[in-house]
């Protein structure tokens, strides 16, 4: 896994350490104090859901098949406000009945920021230290949120300081930790909305997903060429990189849309 992040996650050297530091202490411990509770947020294209499958690849046998992985998103699984007690209720038993059956089972819940509020805290004891929930012990169990909130502060730092001359891989996470909790935990928005979750410091990892920049871009339609079986050709790599959006106006240094559109960008050129 190791490996696999750092040849082919473009430009998250953030990502990388977090999530290696997080899984190894969280797996090599044969007894656990609570479950592991990853929260990914940066803008769209940035490598969120990416990694997030490639945790899971790695992790169990099927991947996202294995019947021991449970994906969420709120407009598939919960689209409507007014049944969010019902949806409470399900969401419970859903991840209880799981736990029972697989101690070591993984659950995702996509698009965090579409989340209704207050529905993501029924799942406050599953999450918690050491205690047995319902008969079951729990702290095996992995829970990643993916989440775009958090993205435009993100982009608001790293632009900030690439004015201030400070390189991009020299970002820290006490650099961007204030701007994510602000946008994320504090914006009535947000799923996790004066969440528990939050309140009793649950998170144990914070990852943060930085902006993309013209090069990292140009090595996403390399691999992407190279997934497609296509060749790779330099005019090719170039057009399709200068074809996507940047941002700001004036010095175009990041990608608006990060890498999510180079796949479809490519199908034009071949």
């Amino acid at each position: 896994l190791e490996f696999d992040l750092a040849t082919n996650l473009v430009g998250q050297p953030l990502v990388r350490q977090q999530v290696m530091k997080g899984l190894r202490e969280f797996l090599e411990n044969p007894n656990p104090v609570k479950p592991l509770v990853m929260s990914f947020h940066g803008s769209t294209g940035t490598g969120k859901t990416y990694v997030s499958s490639m945790l899971i690849r790695y992790l169990f046998q099927r991947g996202l098949q294995s019947p021991y992985v449970h994906h969420f998103s709120p407009i598939v699984h919960f689209p409507h406000a007014e049944q969010i007690e019902q949806y409470k209720e399900s969401l419970k038993r859903w991840i209880q009945g799981n736990l029972t059956n697989c101690g070591r089972s993984a659950f995702l819940f996509d698009e965090m920021d579409k989340m209704h509020p207050g529905l993501i805290d029924v799942i406050i004891p599953f999450l918690g230290p050491s205690w047995v929930v319902y008969g079951t012990n729990y702290r095996k169990a992995i829970f990643i949120f993916i989440s775009n909130a958090g993205g435009e502060q993100i982009n608001n730092v790293t632009l900030a300081l690439w004015r201030a001359r400070k390189d991009r891989e020299e970002i820290s996470l006490q650099d961007l930790e204030p701007a994510i909790s602000k946008a994320v935990f504090e914006n009535p928005e947000s799923g996790f909305w004066q969440s528990g979750i939050i309140n009793e410091h649950l998170i144990d990892f914070v990852v943060p997903f930085l902006p993309l920049k013209h090069h990292h871009v140009k090595q996403c339609v390399v691999s992407e060429l190279i997934q497609q079986g296509l060749e790779v050709r330099p005019d090719v790599v170039q057009e399709v990189a200068d074809s996507i959006p940047y941002f700001p106006e004036e010095e175009k240094l990041f990608s608006s849309t990060g890498c999510k559109t180079v796949a479809s960008r490519i199908s034009f050129f071949f």
